[in-house]
């Protein structure tokens, strides 16, 4: 895992970090941790996979239409780009 450091940080919002992280029941590592993560990853970011079922159930797509894709679907590993 990665560790960061955060510097000048200001005293004012070091002691509000604290008691945001009091008010969570979590130490001011954790909380800060939590506000990383929901800055970075928003509940409302799109998941690819969530996408592509949502499409595919309005398309009326089942499993038994991917199933009939089966036995076109190239098998054969692929081979690695060659730089010469």
């Amino acid at each position: 895992m990665a560790a960061v450091t955060i510097r000048n940080l200001s005293d004012e919002a070091h002691r509000a970090l604290k008691v945001r992280a009091a008010q969570h029941n979590r130490s001011a590592e954790a909380e800060m941790r939590a506000i990383l993560e929901a800055a970075v990853r928003p509940d409302s970011r799109l998941r690819l996979g969530s996408a592509m079922a949502t499409i595919s159930r309005a398309a009326g797509l089942t499993n038994a239409d991917l199933e009939a894709l089966e036995p076109m679907r190239d098998t054969q590993p692929a081979k690695p780009m060659r730089f010469e």
